[in-house]
């Protein structure tokens, strides 16, 4: 079972819906003049996204982006774009939704990207952020919780494509990833 190589829950699934509602007000009270697109970085965002958005009160549209810079534990700090966006977003006001804000490499790229495609505004609302990995200047607008320096899954987070399906966000055993 999944459960079995979680050291220990760091979030509970009840924490993240009482975070993801106070988010969503939050961010339907910031844009409630605006229509956001409200882009997912994949694969991570899924869950989040799909959880934050049931308390967005205000049209918001949906977008996708596939990114990538890890291998197994460690982040490569070369950011690859593997699917853009469908569509333009000339002017528009963006919203990127990520997992986990870590070491900043990913997320600079991406808002420097959205910027050259003529967005409006780029914030980011993200589930996680863990600032003790920071490796350049960028923040998110928008944090779930901020975490410690430990290895985490479950929420969409994974470690070679597993775990993601875990409804909490836990501290994955060091003997599954040495």
């Amino acid at each position: 079972m999944l459960a079995d190589d979680v050291e220990k829950v760091l979030i509970t699934s009840e924490e993240i819906t009482a975070r993801c509602k106070e988010l969503g007000d939050e961010i339907s009270k910031d844009y409630h003049d605006t229509v956001p697109i409200m882009i997912g970085l994949l694969k991570g965002s899924v869950p989040f996204m799909a959880e934050l958005m049931k308390y967005i009160t205000i049209d918001c549209e949906m977008e996708f982006m596939a990114v990538s810079s890890y291998s197994g534990t460690e982040s490569m700090g070369d950011v690859r774009i593997l699917k853009d966006l469908d569509r333009s977003i000339k002017d528009r006001d963006v919203l990127v939704v990520e997992d986990i804000v870590d070491t900043g490499n990913t997320l600079l790229k991406v808002k420097e990207l959205l910027y050259s495609k003529g967005a409006r505004s780029v914030e980011v609302v993200s589930l996680l952020d863990k600032p003790d990995r920071r490796l350049v200047e960028i923040n998110a607008e928008y944090i779930g919780f901020t975490i410690p320096n430990e290895f985490v899954i479950g929420f969409g987070l994974d470690f070679d494509q597993k775990y993601r399906n875990l409804p909490y966000v836990g501290v994955l055993k060091e003997e599954c990833y040495k």
